[in-house]
């Protein structure tokens, strides 16, 4: 199973993400030098969204269409509709 995940920064941005493993990756994202160089410097960060895909290929399609074509306004609709 894979995860499209997004997270909410302490500095109120999002950031998404695609895993295999979303409690280790959010972990990874607060307290690792494994979480990603944008969220290292935002922390804490906690989850507010994620969508589940049987195929990574599917996952990635997903996290580029939240990543490089839904707005900002486009996110949190999302979030707030949870799905």
């Amino acid at each position: 199973m894979y995860y499209v995940y997004m997270l909410e920064c302490a500095d109120g941005t999002l950031y998404t993400g695609i895993t295999t493993d979303l409690e280790r990756r959010i972990e990874e994202h607060n307290s690792s030098e494994k979480g990603a160089k944008y969220t290292r410097s935002r922390r804490p960060v906690s989850l507010v969204h994620h969508e589940c895909f049987e195929n990574r290929s599917d996952a990635s399609k997903r996290e580029y269409y939240i990543k490089k074509k839904m707005s900002r306004a486009d996110k949190l609709s999302l979030v707030q509709r949870g799905h």
